[in-house]
C-alpha cells in the first residue's frame, strides 16, 4: 500500500492555511476543483506554472496528498532528482526498472521543472516517462517556464515538441502569479523578531571614579 512516506511528499503546508490574497493571480476554484481529484479519473494532467515562492509545490503536494488519502498511488519527486537518477541507472535493466517506477503510479508529480537546464539525454528520459503514462495515468509538474521557454530547459533536445504535446493534450494548465510568498514569510519573521527583541539602548557613559556634579 502506498503511504506518506512511499510516496515521499515530504512536510508541506495545509492548504487552508495558504493565503491566497498573496498571488496577483490564482484560479481558487480550479484548484479546489483539483482537489476533487476529478483529473484522475479523466487520466489528465496538471500543469502549475508561476515564478518561485508562489506556493506551486505546496498545491501540488496537497493534490498528491488527498489522493493518497483517498487510495491512490503517488509519487512525489523533482525534476533533478527523476532525470539524474535515471541517466545514472547503470545498465539498461537498472533504466528499466526505474522507469517503470516512475511510470507506475497513479498520480506522478514532477515539480520544479525548469530551475535548472538539462542535456538531450535527460531530455529523452523524460519524454520516456510522459509517453509511458499518456493517456493512462495522471502526471502533475509544476514549472517556473511557460512552455514557449521549454526550449532554454531543454537545449537543442529534438523531442521538446513532442514532450510538450503529450503533456497538454490532457491537460489543465493553473497559471500563479505573484511576488515571493516565502520571501514576504521572511521579511514578516524579521520584524517578529525585531519587535520581541528590539536593539538594546546604549549604556549612559559612566562619569570617572570621584567627579563632581
Amino acid at each position: 500500500m502506498n503511504t506518506l512516506g512511499n510516496a515521499h511528499l515530504g512536510r508541506f503546508k495545509p492548504l487552508a492555511d495558504f493565503d491566497w490574497q498573496w498571488p496577483t493571480h490564482c484560479d481558487r476554484p480550479a484548484i479546489d476543483d483539483l482537489m476533487g481529484l476529478r483529473f484522475l479519473a479523466e487520466t489528465a494532467n496538471i500543469i502549475l506554472v508561476g515564478p518561485n515562492g508562489v506556493g506551486k509545490s505546496m498545491i501540488a503536494r496537497n493534490i498528491a496528498h488527498q489522493a493518497l488519502l483517498a487510495g491512490h498511488t503517488v509519487l512525489f519527486t523533482s525534476a533533478g532528482h527523476l532525470l539524474n537518477e535515471l541517466a545514472g541507472a547503470d545498465g539498461d535493466h537498472a533504466l528499466r526498472h526505474r522507469l517503470t517506477v516512475y511510470a507506475r503510479p497513479r498520480l506522478l508529480v514532477i515539480d520544479e521543472v525548469g530551475y535548472l537546464s538539462y542535456s538531450n539525454r535527460h531530455a529523452d528520459l523524460l519524454f520516456e516517462i510522459v509517453s509511458r503514462r499518456y493517456e493512462a495515468k495522471s502526471t502533475l509538474i509544476t514549472t517556473n517556464r511557460p512552455f514557449a521557454e521549454w526550449g532554454e530547459v531543454f537545449p537543442n533536445a529534438a523531442c521538446v515538441v513532442s514532450l510538450v504535446d503529450r503533456l497538454v493534450h490532457h491537460a489543465e494548465i493553473i497559471t500563479i502569479q505573484g511576488e515571493s510568498y516565502r520571501l514576504k514569510e521572511a521579511k514578516e519573521r524579521a520584524e517578529q523578531r525585531h519587535q520581541t527583541h528590539p536593539a538594546a539602548s546604549p549604556r549612559h557613559a559612566r562619569q570617572p571614579t570621584g567627579a563632581t556634579s
